[in-house]
């Protein structure tokens, strides 16, 4: 068994896994039933999983299209890591799960992945950071909301006192023209 660990944090990262199963168990395999079973997140060993970002792959309908091409188009993967599996990710038949960091819905937890599935490769997009790092210190904490506002009052403010010093120089030079002509 494969184990990995998810942030709560993380985003910018896709994982791949083979799924390895007869077409006609596929289905079975990766809908959510309406009891909340889901065989696909016991498989996973995830305690959260959004099925709206989950998706399964049947490597036919890609038609000539190559997982690797697929992946770099649909999950904009152009990094190192990729080219360096693409030979193994386009030699696979039957059926992917794509989950990008979106289906972990930022709750941190361990994965213990099991059989049917196989992971294959795990994908950062480039210029995301793998972990977004919360602010911890208490300056930061509670500061957002009261600056907010504050900061739109003063923009506003601002952008009066600019309005009434253009008009005051507009005055003055319009005073000045008539007294000098």
């Amino acid at each position: 068994m494969t184990q990995m660990e998810i942030k709560s944090s993380e985003s910018g990262i896709t994982r791949v896994f083979h799924i390895n199963l007869p077409p006609e168990a596929i289905e079975r395999f990766t809908t959510q039933a309406g009891t909340g079973e889901w065989p696909l997140q016991y498989a996973l060993g995830a305690t959260k999983l959004r099925n709206s970002f989950v998706e399964v792959v049947n490597l036919r309908d890609l038609g000539d299209m190559p997982l690797s091409t697929y992946l770099r188009q649909g999950y904009e993967l152009t990094g190192d890591d990729l080219k360096l599996s693409a030979r193994e990710l386009d030699s696979l038949t039957g059926h992917v799960l794509v989950l990008p960091s979106q289906a972990f819905d930022n709750t941190a937890q361990v994965l213990t992945i099991g059989m049917p599935l196989r992971w294959v490769g795990t994908f950062e997009e480039p210029g995301r950071s793998k972990a977004k790092i919360p602010l911890s210190a208490e300056s930061a904490k509670g500061v957002l909301e009261g600056a907010l506002g504050q900061a739109g009052e003063s923009t506003g403010r601002s952008r009066l006192l600019t309005l009434i010093m253009a008009g005051l120089a507009i005055l003055i030079i319009a005073i000045l023209a008539l007294v000098l002509f």
